[in-house]
């Protein structure tokens, strides 16, 4: 999924200014989300060995690339996304659309009949700049990175999605409410201070 953009000019001039990107870089990771999950993560701590997660909008593969890393490959990962993305180990990627029929069924394969410990979305639609239009491409999104969740994860798993705060926002929290035993949302100090951007984190899938 495409991240959103400001125009050209400005928004390349705040990349190089931006101090996660120079970050990112630095220390070789693929982009500026990858300080998002890190922080959720440090304050959640659902990261463990020998889980298998699925990343939806997983290009180009900063939140792969971090739960690799960070559990020195004791994952499995079903990586997802429209947009090609470079391999990772431990990364079993899957190109295309997700609601398709037969890139779901070659996702569902991949999890295995066991399910998913931890499902991850950080989509985000191509933003138009006008609101009422972006905040329903948002929530769309949202809701099936959710359905998917819903779908693959394992009593006790865990979902993390980014969310656009707007219309639908709260009927969103409420919904999830129904399938998690806690939900909490985030704002990570790695999302920028004018965004609307915020994280779902929901522990515990009961199932119904």
């Amino acid at each position: 999924m495409a991240k959103s953009r400001g125009s050209g000019g400005s928004w390349r001039d705040r990349q190089e200014r931006d101090p996660y990107v120079l970050s990112a870089r630095r220390d070789g990771w693929r982009s500026r989300a990858v300080y998002k999950l890190e922080q959720i993560d440090q304050k959640e701590r659902f990261i463990r060995p020998d889980i298998v997660c699925v990343d939806l909008g997983s290009a180009p593969g900063s939140w792969s690339q971090y739960i690799t890393k960070r559990l020195k490959g004791r994952a499995r990962i079903i990586a997802v996304d429209l947009l090609a993305m470079d391999a990772l180990p431990e990364v079993d990627f899957v190109q295309g659309d997700f609601e398709d029929e037969e890139v779901f069924e070659r996702l569902l394969e991949s999890v295995g009949e066991s399910g998913a410990d931890l499902v991850l979305s950080d989509m985000a639609p191509n933003i138009s700049g006008i609101r009422g239009v972006d905040q329903p491409r948002s929530m769309y999104l949202v809701e099936l990175a959710l359905d998917m969740a819903r779908r693959v994860l394992k009593p006790g798993g865990s979902f993390v999605c980014k969310v656009f705060q707007g219309e639908g926002f709260d009927a969103f929290v409420v919904d999830a409410r129904r399938s998690f035993e806690r939900v909490r949302v985030m704002k990570p100090k790695a999302s920028r201070t004018g965004s609307r951007e915020v994280y779902l984190v929901a522990r515990n899938f009961q199932l119904v």
